[in-house]
């Protein structure tokens, strides 16, 4: 499949399009992060912290699954169809669980959710990888994925002002409304080209398009992407849950710790917005190796008690390095795989990357348990991080497919 020729405007929409994508994908996985602690203090739910936590679970498993099944059906079809299901099907879904009667039913709505959130991603890596503008692929990547946390602070933000006064079915009922609200936009603006091209070589390789993940020269690439993607959002998840309870266990008081995690975050966004540009300029392998490895160094001196702002300085560094170092990956192997099998390539390392999703708050909790969280659990981050580095290092020195490069060649001359 040679991916299509992609005008300026049209690649414009692609990527705005992904981006509204990816932030309402945020939104909904936070949101259960703002309704749960006012299911555990309603009566007549009788959630427990174990419910919750499989309500929580079971959402990521329906996202790896999503993840894992949805890639695939988007080289078979087509990525604008297959987007443009993953939408409703996590937004009607979505709606649902405002009207969920009982737990029971919300683990189930979520975990059906989840197969529909869990396709949104990988499908719009795929389509931001095919029609960005030339030798600004990987930027594109990174610049789409700071929708994901623009979604994550408006559910905080939304819940903070209205779950109060207007009850939590209203958080589920907002992520879904205007995720609803797009598909008008992505049947008419999305390019209709996506599916794969014709042809032999082409015909076989839609048939079993996970199967060309091992095939190739491919299988060495695609082993080391899983452990980097593993690795990546084991940082990502672990961190978000348990830095400020592991900053307190290091002395810090209450507030700073918050504060820590918020700066984190902020960081998160600062090397989104650079981490894209400089993969772009010096290469996106030398550029997740150094992401992943700065990550740890960073992870690591938080094990040194630091004064004033040099605390918030080395945290801010680590979120620019850890959170921006696993997109990356996304980049690379947007760019590295065909088309026709690049929906399979995004979707396996997004969905087996979600067993670190799960892994990583568990470690964390875990350190806390055993009284190791200071100074352990920056160690053993900061060996995560390494780790990831050491698996793109496997990857070895790759060109990407003519194709992504022609995808927005008439972009060169408006760029």
């Amino acid at each position: 499949m040679s991916a299509p020729t992609t005008a300026p405007a049209a690649s414009g929409w692609v990527r705005g399009l992904c981006w509204s994508a990816v932030a309402l994908e945020g939104y909904d996985l936070v949101v259960l992060g703002v309704v749960i602690p006012v299911l555990l203090r309603d009566p007549t739910w009788a959630l427990t912290p174990a419910s919750a936590s499989l309500v929580a679970t079971i959402g990521l498993v329906g996202v790896m699954i999503g993840a894992l099944a949805v890639g695939p059906v988007s080289d078979l079809v087509g990525r604008r169809r297959t987007l443009v299901a993953t939408v409703v099907v996590f937004s009607v879904l979505s709606l649902a669980c405002a009207a969920a009667p009982g737990v029971t039913t919300l683990i189930v709505l979520r975990f059906l959710a989840g197969l529909g959130l869990g396709g949104v991603l990988p499908v719009a890596l795929a389509m931001v990888a095919e029609h960005a503008p030339a030798r600004r692929g990987n930027a594109a990547t990174t610049i789409m994925m700071t929708g994901y946390h623009v979604g994550a602070v408006a559910a905080s933000l939304l819940g903070i002002w209205l779950i109060g006064p207007l009850g939590w079915p209203v958080m589920f009922a907002l992520g879904a409304v205007p995720a609803l609200a797009l598909v008008p936009l992505m049947l008419t603006r999305l390019p209709r080209d996506t599916a794969p091209a014709r042809g032999a070589e082409s015909a076989r390789r839609v048939r079993n398009p996970v199967g060309e993940l091992f095939r190739d020269g491919y299988a060495r690439p695609t082993i080391a992407f899983w452990v980097a993607s593993f690795m990546g959002l084991l940082l990502v998840y672990g961190l978000n849950t348990w830095l400020p309870e592991i900053m307190r266990s290091a002395g810090y008081p209450l507030g700073a710790a918050l504060a820590l995690l918020l700066t984190l975050n902020v960081g998160a966004v600062i090397g989104l917005l650079i981490g894209g540009g400089v993969a772009d300029r010096i290469g996106v392998r030398t550029a997740t190796i150094t992401w992943f490895a700065l990550g740890a160094v960073f992870l690591a001196l938080l094990s040194v008690r630091l004064p004033g702002v040099g605390v918030y300085a080395v945290v801010l560094l680590a979120g620019i390095f850890v959170f921006s170092a696993q997109v990356l990956v996304y980049a690379w192997v947007g760019r590295l795989y065909p088309a026709a099998i690049r929906g399979s390539a995004l979707g396996a390392a997004s969905g087996v990357g979600r067993l670190g999703a799960i892994t990583g708050p568990a470690l964390g909790g875990a350190l806390l348990s055993a009284g190791l969280a200071n100074p352990w659990g920056f160690y053993a981050f900061a060996l995560v991080a390494a780790l990831g580095a050491v698996a793109v290092l496997f990857v070895g020195r790759t060109r990407e497919p003519a194709e992504v490069a022609v995808a927005a060649e008439p972009d060169r001359t408006t760029s």
